[in-house]
């Protein structure tokens, strides 16, 4: 069987030792660019390796053109997912310190964007994991490098000039994918402006999961969805969040309710607000 959008902690246990399983662990926090490494150090899923979102998730920023997170140069990306073991028949395991609501389900876009599907999220992320007793581990592992084909498929991405000009289309959603509350400009904000692209609507990512931090069944998601997206089909559909990095929660649940790929503007808010001639409102 291959995971392709969520994986229990029980299915994860039950492959741990498999040896074309690659895991990886993607803690992150933007308040300490440090905690998550430290985290993986202390403790983590015994054989991952751990996926650092500020310099294996994300390329050079350029002042003045890029978001926060802008993507890797494809072939940069995919030397590192050779040197972390990653093929074309290894199945990705990444999980983090939630849901995914942090960088494992950005990790999860990104090898899809490149073309490999076999790749999943540990639904719960390490808390479900740990809580449910299974073991961890303290060793850092070299992996065995593989070799990656990327292969991308650009239909993944919405750019800044194809969001411009679709915003206000009735035939065409962008979602924001922040809370209420930074979507009306309040919250904790990383940029200088606050708000949203004016003709986006709101799809707070955390709706995607329950009480427990597990996502909602597939027939939930699709509910939510359909209310959401109303008439306009998933291929006219563009996720973007504060810096491109949590969108990827939204594009994850969609996929796992079966509606297929929606767009990803990587570039989000962080890179909207550069040109002061976008419009924004609150």
């Amino acid at each position: 069987m291959t995971y392709k959008t969520i994986i229990s902690a029980n299915e994860l246990a039950d492959h741990l030792h498999d040896t074309n399983w690659v895991i990886l662990d993607a803690r992150f926090t933007l308040d300490d660019e440090n905690w998550g490494q430290n985290q993986y150090l202390v403790r983590h899923i015994p054989g991952a390796h751990y996926a650092n979102l500020a310099t294996d998730l994300s390329g050079t920023i350029i002042p003045g053109h890029t978001g926060r997170r802008p993507l890797p140069q494809i072939e940069v990306f995919a030397n590192r997912l050779s040197q972390w073991g990653i093929g074309p028949d290894t199945q990705v395991i990444v999980y983090d310190a939630s849901g995914g609501l942090m960088a494992a389900a950005r990790t999860w876009w990104m090898l899809r964007w490149l073309g490999h599907d076999a790749v999943a999220v540990l639904d719960g992320g390490w808390p479900q994991w740990t809580q449910a007793g299974y073991p961890t581990s303290t060793e850092v592992e070299s992996p065995t490098p593989a070799v990656f084909v990327a292969k991308e498929r650009p239909d993944y991405l919405a750019d800044v000039a194809l969001v411009d000009s679709v915003r206000q289309n009735p035939e065409w959603a962008v979602f924001d994918s922040r809370s209420e509350a930074g979507f009306h400009g309040g919250g904790v904000y990383h940029d200088p402006v606050r708000g949203h692209i004016l003709g986006a609507r709101l799809a707070d990512r955390a709706n995607t999961l329950d009480s427990n931090g597990l996502f909602f069944s597939p027939q939930q998601l699709r509910q939510h969805y359909t209310r959401l997206l109303g008439d306009v089909p998933i291929e006219r559909t563009v996720f973007y969040c504060g810096s491109g990095v949590t969108a990827a929660q939204n594009l994850l649940a969609v996929a796992h309710a079966g509606l297929g790929d929606a767009k990803h503007y990587v570039g989000s808010w962080s890179e909207w607000i550069i040109d002061p001639a976008r419009p924004v409102e609150l």
